[in-house]
């Protein structure tokens, strides 16, 4: 994973792990930085998903007959990934 900010004080290095497969998404970070945290339970899995259920539930007013459930898991995926960037953050802190 490569980071970059333009705070110096906020990142001395650059973060890199053979398992993020060279990738910075959440999905692979997450299980090396923090593996107690995951997806697998899920309904929702990843954000591809996410954006087209929201679209299809709430733009397109579709999916009436189990909009509630989705919305829950929507808000249940959203939750954690938010979780997880904070998690991510503190674990690179420690670094």
């Amino acid at each position: 994973m490569y980071l970059i900010s333009t705070n110096p004080h906020q990142f001395k290095q650059w973060f890199i792990d053979k398992d993020f497969f060279g990738s910075a998404s959440i999905k692979k970070v997450l299980p090396v930085l923090i593996p107690e945290l995951n997806y697998k339970e899920m309904d929702v899995l990843d954000g591809l998903k996410a954006r087209r259920l929201w679209m299809k539930t709430v733009l397109e007013d579709k999916n009436n007959e189990n909009r509630e459930e989705i919305i829950k898991n929507l808000i249940d995926y959203c939750t954690l990934d938010t979780f997880a960037m904070v998690r991510i953050l503190e674990e690179l802190k420690k670094i």
